[in-house]
């Protein structure tokens, strides 16, 4: 389950070598849909002026996923600055990748999944990735910020149930954000989704966007451990799963500045979502030009030589370079290392047990 997890929200290390970007090459391209969304996340990273003018037309999404498979892209992972199925292009890019033997997964908060989307999803083997944060619907809500938008989720995850998900060929997998809120109910969540053959994405929460005005919303550096060993702990008795804790994302090393990039939804070109650096226009550039150029993309390419402090000496380096994001939003050094890391307590940056509005302001200047 766990090499599922590497091979379907990432690849295996001997896919990624050396790393895939340092040569100019992807196996992956995050690509972002509409800025509308139906939901109001406390967390939300495009943050309180979210909505955007002059997005990418359908035929230009067509050109740049393209150049994404001629520099070695394998799959192209639907991300949503907003929620992607608002999109009315989404169904035509599905098709499209779909037909140039290209895996996709879709990150989505199942809210307007019906019968016939569940359907049309799992014809195209779409993974789909249900935004699923909390088991109690007064949680859920408060998180969100809509009310009703529980059950309506629910509705969805029912719909791609009879759908077929999750089968062999069509996997599932819910995403939770920890925070203070669901933090105390994450191991439940795990159990629940294990159980049923899903695959659990539970990540840090990153300063960024909207949660920079709910510092309330941040775990303590210790709570956080504590919940990630307990999961681990339940993988390895429960389902003979072992893994080592570290963040930002629960059994699963991110590893995607070595191999992917964003293509934000007006077509600026990111690190990743985290990182929110725009290195380039695809309505400017080629795509493989922007890679070749860009210094962030180079020096983030490299992350593992490149990355500083107690970061570079760590025994998991290998496995882990933190979260790019975190380090970014909070010191302004994309390069750091991660602050909010417990092998880093008491070393370089100390954060606040809990994060106050204000406390830690934005990086003035990107790299």
């Amino acid at each position: 389950m766990l090499n599922a997890m590497r091979q379907i929200f990432g690849f295996t290390d001997e896919e990624i070598g050396d790393g895939p970007l340092s040569e100019g090459r992807l196996l992956s391209l995050e690509l972002e849909f509409s800025s509308r969304c139906n939901l109001r996340c406390r967390y939300c990273y495009s943050g309180k002026d979210m909505f955007r003018d002059n997005e990418l037309e359908l035929e230009e999404m067509y050109d740049v996923i393209s150049q994404a498979k001629a520099l070695g892209a394998r799959k192209i992972v639907y991300l949503g600055a907003g929620e992607p199925l608002l999109d009315n292009k989404l169904r035509d890019v599905v098709n499209y990748v779909y037909k140039l033997g290209m895996g996709h997964i879709l990150f989505t908060n199942a809210t307007l999944i019906n019968a016939d989307t569940a359907r049309f999803l799992y014809r195209h083997a779409v993974t789909v990735v249900v935004k699923h944060t909390s088991m109690r619907k007064e949680v859920y809500e408060h998180l969100c910020g809509v009310e009703g938008a529980y059950d309506d989720m629910i509705h969805g995850m029912n719909c791609l149930f009879e759908a077929g998900y999750p089968g062999k060929e069509n996997h599932l997998g819910i995403e939770a954000v920890i925070s203070s809120d669901n933090i105390d109910e994450v191991p439940a969540i795990w159990r629940w989704a294990r159980t049923r053959g899903i695959l659990p994405y539970f990540e840090c929460l990153t300063y960024q966007g909207l949660a920079k005005s709910h510092g309330e919303l941040y775990p303590s550096r210790e709570r956080m451990q504590a919940v990630f060993e307990e999961l681990a702990a339940i993988d390895l008795q429960e389902f003979g799963l072992r893994w080592s804790p570290h963040p930002p994302i629960a059994a699963f090393a991110c590893k995607r500045h070595l191999y992917s990039c964003v293509v934000n939804s007006q077509g600026y070109v990111q690190p990743c979502v985290g990182v929110g650096i725009k290195v380039g226009s695809i309505r400017l550039e080629k795509l493989a030009d922007i890679l070749k150029n860009s210094p962030q993309i180079r020096e983030l390419s490299r992350i593992h030589q490149n990355i500083k402090g107690q970061c570079k000496a760590c025994a998991s380096n290998f496995d882990c370079y933190g979260c790019r994001g975190t380090a970014y939003n909070l010191t302004g050094d994309y390069l750091a290392s991660d602050p909010t890391c417990w092998r880093n307590a008491g070393k370089e940056v100390e954060i606040p047990t809990c994060l106050p509005a204000g406390r830690l302001a934005p990086p003035a200047n990107s790299k």
